[in-house]
């Protein structure tokens, strides 16, 4: 059977419009080398700028990295529970039961928290295995501003959640996007002051940004930045708590218009 040209046409226009039809399957394009760049490139400009010897500038980064990865786990075990029910079609048959809402979380958040542990011990191990680094060199300073970055982890993942449970699949790649747009704010590889002024301003609101400051300053400066660490914890409170509710608001919203249309 010979090529027609004008159905090759006709599938790229299609797949065309589906692409400008679809925020989100546009972020493969577009969002993710703005993410790329400006992570990459503000931790370039800093580690040029700074003043500190190589092996903290790469201990630094590699300490952010690894944390980096408590925050994605915190994060994916509430959205990816979540995307797997609705693939398995079984969300409708879990909550047809007598499970509650709020066991569901719970038994997401404890599982959670013993993968995050894992993947923390984890990366350790793989810095200290491929770059002869101690990310836990500072000792049981690590302790509060992990739990503080689960928290963080959960702030995010409910948020991505509460659009999941509503959307469904058309909004799956949703956890990745939504977790990389707080990268840059965070400061995760380099100080918040080498960010614009207006990044700045955004990332004073988030407590990312105060636990990996308070990490760096721990790790290069021997102290324990008790301030950042109450700030993070306190403003991870105040947005879980908001997420929550909203996660719950959108959870109601879902099964009143059917939970199997998902």
């Amino acid at each position: 059977m010979s090529i027609k040209y004008h159905r090759i046409e006709a599938i790229v226009i299609k797949n065309i419009y589906n692409e400008l039809g679809n925020i989100i399957r546009l972020a493969d394009s577009l969002y993710w080398p703005i993410i790329d760049i400006t992570l990459w490139g503000l931790t370039s400009v800093w580690m040029q700028k700074s003043d500190s010897g190589v092996p903290n500038v790469v201990l630094v980064v590699m300490t952010g990295l690894v944390l980096w990865q408590v925050i994605n786990r915190a994060n994916q075990e509430i959205t990816l529970t979540l995307i797997e029910e609705i693939w398995s079609k079984s969300l409708v048959n879990l909550f047809s039961t007598p499970l509650q809402l709020s066991e569901w979380i719970l038994g997401s958040l404890i599982t959670g928290i013993i993968k995050t542990i894992f993947v923390l011990f984890f990366g350790g191990l793989i810095v200290w295995l491929f770059y002869a680094l101690n990310i836990f060199q500072i000792g049981w300073v690590m302790l509060p501003f992990t739990f503080s970055l689960i928290l963080f982890g959960w702030v995010i993942g409910f948020l991505g959640a509460s659009f999941i449970i509503y959307y469904g699949q058309k909004v799956q790649s949703l956890p990745w996007i939504m977790l990389f747009l707080f990268a840059p704010f965070s400061a995760v590889f380099y100080p918040v002051k080498v960010l614009p002024y207006w990044m700045q301003l955004i990332s004073r609101v988030l407590p990312g940004a105060y636990i990996f400051e308070g990490m760096r300053e721990a790790l290069l400066c021997n102290v324990f930045p008790l301030k950042k660490l109450l700030i993070s914890l306190a403003l991870n409170i105040f947005y879980l708590i908001l997420t929550l509710s909203f996660f719950n608001y959108m959870f109601e919203k879902s099964r009143a218009k059917g939970l199997s249309q998902l």
